[in-house]
């Protein structure tokens, strides 16, 4: 099933979301600005508090006739408040000790009566920015959760029971509110004891709304704006770049493969991006590796099935021809002749077919198997004293020399990873090989030794040897090369054949040679030894 060529990658998708998101977390996190507003506020609640103890010092001591005084002085309170709440522009109320308003600073001056409200700016794009900050500010208004606070109320009758800061105020503490104003502002109310000599002369009261520290926090949060923008194209820009140098690969990796599937028997270049030095520059050599193998895999298949076909239409030919002529031939001499060909023929295709189907199970058979540690020292012993049980013909030898322990010269162990069964059908054939080359009265050697951290298995006869010019031909399929008298047909060239697949499955190698000095053939296996005792599958054939 073909993939779906998308123009936007999921996976870039999901980098950019979860960059994006993380960083609207924390935008949205540091835009909340709660702490910093309740800093404000109490840092404004504590300038309120001084200014009021100002103020109200300067009461006690100017607005009182003397130290015994139980009233307040209302024309020496009105300047002094005139005069001092000038300078800080909060609205000023002062209250009597029975609790009555006795003077309020927006109703001192006239220029004190007039509220100033900002207007907005003429600019264009100054009000776009100003109408972004106030949506943003009324969304996260409405998401903030505020504490439940008191409505404020303006009387017109102002008495101090009306705010239970100024009854505290009167008993001598220092207190402040918060109250919820119009236009969702908020009201901070201080107030403090207007006192002489400790004696609570009234109370005066401070308020002011929260406009200032509005406008730190929206002046703050269009700052944080403008940094989130910024930062949010760099990372939307690195994210994508990102995506892409993980992506674009990707995707060459996945559409060469599909040009493998597609075009099968075909060769199909895979990307190389060994380069990168990361994880898919090993995945582009591992799919190339598979690559190769597959390839080298499908042209043995192609190889093995043109050979058989050959192979296979050489005894069909001759029992076609058999069976033709039998139909004409009248002499019985001939007939039986020519019966003995076509039993010969079926003999030959019999063979034929069983080692086809031996070798074909071959590659499944170590594909799916699980190494594990073989004693090869055991397996030879086994073998040769099978072959001394049953006998050997023309009465050929056959002697084993094996690795032994230099102290006291008992045979050592060698172990090997790999599949007991499949090396000893390795050995038997190599023996079998050497035993049907070997004169009457000659002997086969079968030698063990350790070199290099390998198991090298020798087989030799005292045959005719092997003619140099075969030598690298010996180990191809359906290669058969017989001693003189022996009957045609009874081998098919597929034993060395499979005993190379099987030596290289085990990651070893099998070569043939004449020995030196003296007549015959060395056929030498040579093998890793184990160096765990876990082992893994057997490698790929191909």
């Amino acid at each position: 099933m073909g993939r779906r060529h998308r123009r936007i990658s999921p996976l870039t998708l999901r980098i950019l979301a979860v960059n994006v998101l993380a960083l609207v977390f924390l935008a949205g996190a540091v835009l909340y600005l709660d702490q910093f507003r309740a800093a404000l506020i109490q840092s404004h609640v504590d300038a309120m508090v001084t200014e009021g103890q100002i103020i109200a010092g300067a009461l006690g001591e100017a607005a009182t006739v003397g130290p015994e005084a139980t009233d307040l002085q209302l024309v020496p309170a009105r300047q002094i408040v005139q005069r001092l709440v000038g300078e800080t522009g909060r609205r000023t109320r002062l209250f009597s000790a029975d609790g009555r308003l006795l003077l309020d600073s927006r109703h001192l001056a006239v220029d004190q009566s007039i509220k100033v409200a900002p207007l907005p700016p003429l600019n264009g794009m100054a009000g776009l920015q100003e109408q972004a900050v106030r949506a943003l500010t009324r969304f996260l208004d409405a998401v903030e959760q505020r504490a439940d606070l008191p409505a404020y109320k303006e009387y017109m009758v102002q008495k101090a029971d009306h705010y239970p800061e100024i009854v505290a105020a009167l008993g001598g503490e220092v207190a402040h509110q918060l109250w919820q104003g119009r236009e969702n502002r908020r009201i901070i109310t201080v107030a403090v004891p207007v006192q002489r000599l400790r004696r609570v002369l009234g109370a005066l009261l401070l308020s002011a709304d929260t406009r200032e520290i509005d406008m730190a926090v929206h002046e703050a949060r269009f700052t944080i704006l403008k940094l989130f923008a910024v930062t949010l194209i760099l990372t939307l820009m690195l994210s994508i770049f990102l995506g892409n140098t993980i992506v674009r690969p990707i995707r060459m990796l996945a559409r060469a493969a599909d040009r493998v599937r597609l075009n099968v028997g075909q060769k199909a270049a895979i990307p190389d991006f060994s380069e990168r030095g990361d994880e898919i520059g090993d995945l582009s050599l591992s799919l190339r590796d598979m690559t190769d193998t597959l390839e080298r895999q499908l042209d043995g298949v192609a190889a093995f099935a043109a050979d058989v076909s050959h192979e296979l239409k050489n005894p069909l030919t001759s029992l076609r021809s058999a069976a033709e002529t039998l139909n004409i031939v009248k002499d019985q001499a001939a007939r039986d002749k020519l019966t003995n060909v076509i039993m010969q023929d079926v003999t030959r295709l019999d063979r034929l077919i069983t080692d086809i189907s031996r070798a074909s199970r071959v590659d499944a058979e170590m594909s799916h198997a699980r190494m594990e540690p073989v004693n090869i020292t055991r397996v030879l012993e086994m073998l040769y004293d099978t072959y001394l049980a049953t006998g050997l013909k023309n009465n050929i030898g056959l002697e084993l020399q094996l690795v032994t322990d230099p102290v006291d010269q008992k045979p050592e162990d060698v172990i090997v990873n790999g599949l007991e069964g499949a090396l000893g059908q390795v050995f038997r054939n190599l023996i079998d090989n050497a035993l049907s080359f070997s004169p009457t009265g000659k002997t086969v050697a079968i030698r063990l030794r350790i070199e290099k951290q390998e198991a090298e298995i020798a087989v030799e006869d005292e045959g005719v040897g092997i003619p140099e010019d075969k030598l690298s031909h010996i180990f191809g399929r359906f290669y058969s090369e017989r001693p003189a008298g022996e009957a045609f047909g009874h081998h098919s060239g597929l034993g060395l054949s499979i005993c190379k697949q099987i030596v290289k499955a085990h990651h070893g190698h099998i070569y043939a040679e004449n020995r030196i000095g003296r007549t015959g053939a060395r056929f030498v296996v040579k093998l890793p030894l184990a160096t765990t005792l876990l082992a893994p599958k057997a490698a790929p054939i191909g």
